[in-house]
């Protein structure tokens, strides 16, 4: 049965206790939790455990941070975004080491993150130094039991269906994101999950209308107010992917709360087989 949760981020908590206090305004048991605060000392790894556990709430999966992201526009985030900077590789590479103890202790099969832009063309040659990076990263994660999944957006389906046969690693996935496919001009999503479900590992349910002009944002909005046509988008999964796990994902807006709460009503609506 597919499970509903809600990224811990999207909420911006500023501890374990105002997490699970979020998780709870939002009626939701489940979240994908961003292992970064945990693994950097920020968090402590034992409260948060405890603290979730207590009021029921499950791990669902995890996420990793990159370091140097700078997403103020496309072209910043093209030049800083995931594992392709060479001056962020070794944080990046000793993030990956620490974040897959964690999931492991935490008992989690699945880490997700950004990759960066993966070049189109194979005969880049940042391409095959992307694709190493990306094999030790996998590599770091399966050591512990593990998988990986690779967000999507920032390149077609097919570039990535072309990166991850090129990195050739059971261990390595997708995670879904419909929006962004719009809010980096790559695709539409309902064609890309049709193409990429075989390697579908999560689902974010996330919404975006496309940019005004070609070379910027496009914007970020609530469940059901943008450009995925949820109807069609939910009918892939039922009929293919019903046994993954749906997790909203809010990045705008000065409401978060209300927002997952929109998403969520959306898909108890809309997706009855989903378990919320």
């Amino acid at each position: 049965m597919t499970t509903l949760a809600v990224c811990s981020w999207s909420l911006q908590p500023d501890s374990p206790a105002d997490l699970v206090h979020l998780l709870e305004a939002c009626a939701l048991d489940a979240v994908q939790l961003a292992l970064d605060p945990i693994s950097s000392g920020r968090w402590d790894e034992a409260e948060t455990v405890e603290r979730l556990k207590s009021s029921g709430i499950r791990i669902i999966s995890g996420m990793m941070t990159t370091a140097g992201e700078d997403y103020s526009s496309l072209e910043s985030i093209r030049r800083t975004g995931g594992i392709r900077p060479d001056s962020t590789w070794q944080q990046n590479i000793e993030a990956a080491h620490r974040n897959a103890a964690l999931a492991a202790r935490l008992g989690l099969d699945l880490v997700t993150f950004h990759a960066g832009f993966i070049p189109h063309n194979r005969d880049d040659p940042e391409y095959r130094t992307l694709i190493d990076r990306l094999g030790a990263v996998v590599n770091a994660f399966e050591t512990q039991g593990v998988r990986v999944g690779l967000e999507t957006g920032q390149e077609t389906a097919e570039t990535l269906l072309d990166a991850l046969d090129a990195l050739d690693r059971p261990g390595a996935g997708i995670n879904f994101d419909p929006a962004n496919m719009i809010l980096y001009n790559m695709g539409d999503p309902v064609e890309a999950l049709d193409q990429l479900a075989p390697r579908v590992l999560q689902i974010h349910i996330k919404d975006a209308l496309p940019a005004a002009r070609a070379g910027a944002w496009g914007s970020e909005v609530p469940v059901g107010q943008g450009s995925v046509d949820w109807e069609r988008f939910l009918g892939i999964v039922r009929d293919r992917l019903q046994d993954r796990n749906l997790v909203i994902e809010r990045e705008a807006g000065n409401q978060r709360v209300r927002d997952v709460v929109t998403a969520a009503v959306y898909l108890r609506e809309h997706a009855p087989w989903v378990h919320a």
